[in-house]
């Protein structure tokens, strides 16, 4: 009898490590979610959980090396990439994204996985975490964002360092709400090639389809660029929770990053044990300004936790 009961949690542990690699669709609250499992590696499988609001999951296939040693899972939330277009405001609070990546969590019956969030998908991840702790082994948060009065303050901190040009662009755009004029988007061009995208958007194979995001999500929950915040999350601040989580957490950022090293670090010192790693001659967009160390130090910290 013993010798069942401990070959039953032997099949329960290794039941997570055989996904089936392929791609299909979620019904949802609202419509269909696009999810795929790609990678041959038998290790605890890493769901990743894209930014934005509203953008896609495809700069996840730069991670593909590490589907070599686990599962990967990506899927594009509702409303963006290959998931049902929409414009439904109704549908855009934290918690039916947080229900979204349940959905994909029972639908691959998944009994202990790792989070990787990358941008607004750190907020996402911990918001999940928060609400089902109990399958979430590790998380990985990539350039996080937890607070917006503390996004606003580093984005305040970053344009301070640009021309000052620049700067009044910016600040005659947020006076007269002019957020398409050519100046203040020459001005959002000019902050994204510094603190975003610093090179050129790697390409992949797999990356086959076509996946676009969805500037109405992005507009009605954050607002009309990375440095002005108008929308549903103008308010939101979850930093407090973080001081809660008990399990192992990575925080990665770039050096150039638009979520700064430096309030990285603090986020770090409120979880115990947490490690931080800051990806040299990066922006936001980590995984394609430097994709060897981003995968270097996620590997690292998915074999230690192991």
């Amino acid at each position: 009898m013993i010798w069942i009961f401990l070959s039953s949690l032997f099949l329960l542990a290794c039941s997570n490590y055989h996904l089936k690699q392929g791609e299909g669709y979620i019904q949802v609250g609202g419509g269909k979610i696009w999810y795929r499992v790609f990678g041959e590696g038998k290790g605890t499988p890493i769901m990743m959980l894209h930014g934005g609001p509203g953008g896609t999951s495809r700069s996840f296939y730069q991670f593909e090396e590490i589907g070599k040693d686990r599962p990967i899972i990506i899927f594009d939330q509702l409303g963006g990439g290959r998931s049902d277009y929409h414009t439904d405001s109704s549908l855009l609070t934290v918690d039916n994204f947080v229900e979204q990546v349940e959905s994909v969590r029972k639908e691959l019956g998944l009994t202990s996985f790792y989070l990787h969030g990358h941008s607004w998908g750190t907020a996402l991840a911990l918001e999940y975490y928060l609400k089902y702790p109990q399958a979430v082994k590790a998380i990985s948060f990539n350039s996080p964002y937890f607070s917006t009065k503390v996004w606003k303050a580093d984005a305040d901190t970053l344009i301070a360092s640009l021309p000052d040009s620049i700067q009044q662009y910016i600040k005659t755009g947020e006076q007269t709400h002019t957020f398409d004029s050519p100046e203040y988007q020459r001005a959002n061009t000019f902050f994204a090639k510094n603190f975003g995208l610093r090179t050129e958007r790697k390409k992949s194979e797999l990356d086959t389809a076509e996946a676009k995001s969805n500037k109405f999500i992005y507009r009605y929950m954050w607002g009309p660029t990375e440095f002005t915040a108008t929308g549903s999350l103008l308010n939101y601040d979850r930093i407090e929770s973080l001081r809660t989580i008990q399990v192992p957490v990575l925080f990665i950022t770039g050096e150039f990053d638009e979520a700064r090293s430096q309030t990285v670090q603090r986020f770090q010192q409120m979880v115990p044990g947490a490690k931080l790693a800051v990806i040299p001659n990066a922006g936001h967009s980590t995984m394609h300004d430097n994709k060897e160390e981003n995968i270097k130090v996620l590997k690292a910290f998915l074999a230690e936790v192991e």
